[in-house]
Formats: C-alpha cells, structure tokens, sequence
C-alpha cells in the first residue's frame, strides 16, 4: 500500500484540531515540507527543538508535529545564521516536513483539556470558555410542490441542510400562494393581470452564514418562478462543544490533598512534582482544567463555581492575587476559599506523586517525544 501524502496527513490533522480554533495570537499549522511527499514515519513532540529534530532524522522521520509553534512571533529572515532558521534547513535538508498544532489542539474535541479531564475521570465536562459554533442562517422558501425536491437538492448542493452528521436536511409544509403578474412579467404559472393561487411548499433549511450568497443563487437558478418568494434569517449565536480548558464534577467529593495526590497518580511525574495552593482538607467535587498556561482564566474559573483549578502553569504575580482574592472574598461571605491546585509536567520523571504546598512555581521544562509509524 503506498505511503500517505503529506497533503492527506494535514487534512486529517486539520480535521482532528481545526486551525480555526486557535487563538488568534498562535501559529499553527504547517510550516515545512512539500505536499506531496509521502508520509511514513511521524514523530511527535512537545517542542520543536534541536534535539527532537535530531531524533527525528536519525530516525529518519517524515514529519514532525509539535505541540508548540518554532515560529510563533513573526520572523524577519529563517536563514541559517539564526537557531530556527538552522533548523528549518536542516529538516527541509533531510525530506521531514515540520506541524504545529497548539492552542486547536487545546481546544478540540477529544483534545489537551478533555485527556486532562479524562484523567481525573470528571463528568458532565463542558468548555471552561466555550468556542462559539460558526454562525448560521436559516432560508424559507416557497416553492410549488411539484418542484420542491429539486429546490432542496439544490440549496443543499450549495452547503444548505447540514446538521451534525447528516446532511440534505430540510422541513417541509404545504400551504397556498396568491399573486397577479403585472405587465412585463413572465409568469411560470397563471397569466399577466389574472389572480393565481398555487398549493406550494414551504422548504427550511440551515446553512453557514459563509454560504449565503451561494445558496441563494443555486435555490433561484433552481426555482421555476422568476421572483421567487425567499426569506434568510441570522440564528442566535451558540456555543459549540471546544473550547479553552474544560470543568466537569468528580464521581464523590474528596479533599484537596487526596485530589492532588490523584492528580499526580494520573499524571506522568516530572522533578518537581505537582504543587498546590489551598487548604488542604478542603472539600473538591467541582474541578476546572486548563493544559497550558492557567491565569488568563481566574475569573472563567471562579465563574464556573470550580472548587479547583489544574493547570500547568502559573506566573507568580496572578496566582498570589488569586490566593489573596479567595481569601477576602472568603472572609466577607464567611464561606471557606476556594482552593487552586497546579501541575506542571514537562521534565522527565524522577519518581511518582510528590507534592508541594505552594502557590506558584518556576516550570522545568525540556523536550519530550513519542513515535508513530504504521504497522
């Protein structure tokens, strides 16, 4: 069986975490290699740096899919003179093609936030900050009967009518039509000046907001009337199932020690361990989970009524606020602070669920990566 083109590999990647999804700020996507060189051995990787990249060639990889842009912040040159610029030429040198998938990775479906809540077996998981869905458009239509299925076949040829895993979706009704053509009309049905009244179907349809103009044209190049009868309305704004991190409940409430210690049985162990600021006999059920940088989000986690918030990690200055903040808020309500716990596990292991008091921490970070080649 030959070997898959890169093109094909991108487009399945693409599909499994849509560049659409990232942030705004990231860089995702390919960033080296040629479209239709074939694909046979991947690696993957947290960060696209020179020892992965000599693993990758000494292993004689076709693609390498990072975890973390080489080329998050603009560049003016990638020649070889610079560290990235070194190596880009050294994998375009040797036929590897180079993949960032980041912050789409975060957020997909089956991605970073919802392994983190699968590790701590949460349920009822949701979006901590819920991506919205693309926006849509719903289009009425009256058509006569006899033609509607034509209409349907049309707008839906066009990208109308597609709902989750199905497609050609409409809703149909019947009822009567009137009108007189005027002067200068060419009627599909009746005569000039005469009153017609038509048994028609009124046709419903969703299609992205993207496609109205085309889906118009095609349901007027297929309606047999000259001046179709049509409406398109803007459908409410909604949130979709990606999104930033991810908070769900545990199965039976614990405490914020055993909760840690699971959190680092779940886990692979890094030098330091996870770390965590709160009481520690606080009681947690409802727990937030972020897979990168966490303080962004203090205020979507309070708003989620979280108990905890794991992530991977934190700046000082926000995370002592955050403690300071729980504590107040706290004494006013005269309820217990919410605690925060953290994880950061980004270096090799050097032993198995240790942990640490504290509020914040300075991460350890160095490379790791896994291999994938088909059997």
């Amino acid at each position: 069986m030959s070997a898959p083109r890169l093109a094909d590999v991108v487009r399945l990647l693409e599909q499994r975490y849509p560049p659409a999804t990232a942030e705004p700020w990231d860089a995702v996507g390919l960033v080296a290699g040629d479209p239709d060189a074939p694909v046979r051995k991947v690696l993957l990787a947290v960060d696209p740096v020179a020892t992965v990249v000599d693993e990758a060639l000494e292993w004689g990889a076709d693609l390498v899919v990072t975890h973390h842009p080489l080329l998050l912040r603009g560049v003016h040159s990638v020649a070889a003179t610079t560290f990235k610029g070194a190596l880009l030429h050294r994998l375009v040198r040797g036929g590897c093609a180079l993949l960032a998938a980041h912050t789409n990775a975060d957020a997909a479906t089956g991605g970073v936030a919802d392994a983190l809540a699968d590790a701590f077996g949460l349920l009822d998981v949701v979006p901590l900050v819920a991506d919205p869905v693309a926006p849509l458009d719903k289009h009425l239509v009256f058509v006569p009967v006899a033609d509607a299925e034509a209409v349907v076949d049309a707008m839906s040829g066009a990208g109308a009518g597609a709902v989750g895993q199905y497609e050609r979706c409409a809703w149909t009704t019947t009822g009567e039509g009137t009108f007189i053509p005027l002067a200068g009309a060419s009627p599909a049905i009746g005569a000039v000046g005469e009153r017609a009244t038509v048994v028609e179907a009124r046709v419903e349809l969703v299609a992205p907001r993207a496609r109205r103009s085309a889906v118009v044209a095609a349901m007027r190049a297929a309606h047999p009337y000259e001046e179709p009868a049509f409406d398109v309305l803007e459908l409410a704004s909604l949130t979709g199932p990606t999104g930033t991190g991810r908070v769900g409940r545990l199965p039976r409430p614990t405490t914020l020690r055993a909760f840690a210690q699971a959190a680092a049985d779940a886990t692979p162990a890094t030098a330091q361990g996870v770390r965590f600021a709160g009481d520690p006999d606080a009681t947690i059920e409802r727990v937030a989970v972020v897979g990168g940088s966490g303080d962004p989000f203090f205020d979507d986690v309070r708003a989620a009524g979280a108990d905890v918030y794991v992530t991977a990690d934190l700046r000082h200055h926000p995370a002592s606020e955050q403690r300071e903040r729980a504590e107040f808020d706290a004494a006013r309500s005269g309820r217990a602070a919410t605690p925060t716990s953290s994880t950061s596990r980004t270096s090799p292991p050097s032993g198995r669920g240790s942990l640490s008091p504290h509020a914040t921490w300075r991460p350890i970070c160095r490379p790791w990566a896994l291999r994938w080649r088909p059997a």
